[in-house]
């Protein structure tokens, strides 16, 4: 939630969440990886170790100038894999735990609102806040809805 000041107020901004959406996304994520990883590990040996394609210096040196770039693409695209592991690992575990969060503060708010309501509900048996029963009387008493249910 940030706080912006604009035209002498403050806005806030709001976040929408699904638990499920990120862990799925986490999922699609982890599995991108691994593809990565897969077509990496196959086109290592091939481009790592190119042959000349002639026996002159020049074919020598460019099949060295292009085994030298495939081995700096095999350390980058390493190091590339670690970041997308810590990423799709982050990623689970923030979904995890927004969930937990989610369900704790549910729990909480559930608790808190009962706490509240006990007083009134034991007293004029209904509850101060949330929905309120139909069935319970209102002002117009139980005869008055008698008469115009029947109506």
């Amino acid at each position: 939630m940030s706080l912006t000041w604009s035209a002498w107020r403050y806005e806030m901004s709001f976040l929408t969440m699904a638990p499920e959406t990120v862990t799925a996304a986490a999922s699609d994520i982890a599995g991108l990886g691994s593809s990565l990883d897969a077509a990496n590990k196959s086109a290592a040996a091939s481009t790592t170790g190119v042959a000349a394609a002639a026996g002159d210096e020049v074919s020598a040196a460019i099949a060295s100038l292009f085994s030298s770039h495939a081995q700096h693409y095999q350390a980058l695209s390493a190091q590339a894999a670690s970041f997308h592991a810590q990423f799709a690992q982050a990623l689970s575990g923030a979904g995890a735990s927004y969930a937990a969060t989610e369900a704790a503060n549910a729990s909480l708010g559930q608790d808190l609102l009962d706490l509240i309501n006990l007083p009134t509900d034991l007293l004029v048996g209904r509850p101060l806040l949330g929905p309120v029963p139909t069935a319970l009387p209102t002002r117009m008493g139980w005869e008055h809805r008698a008469r115009l249910a029947a109506s």
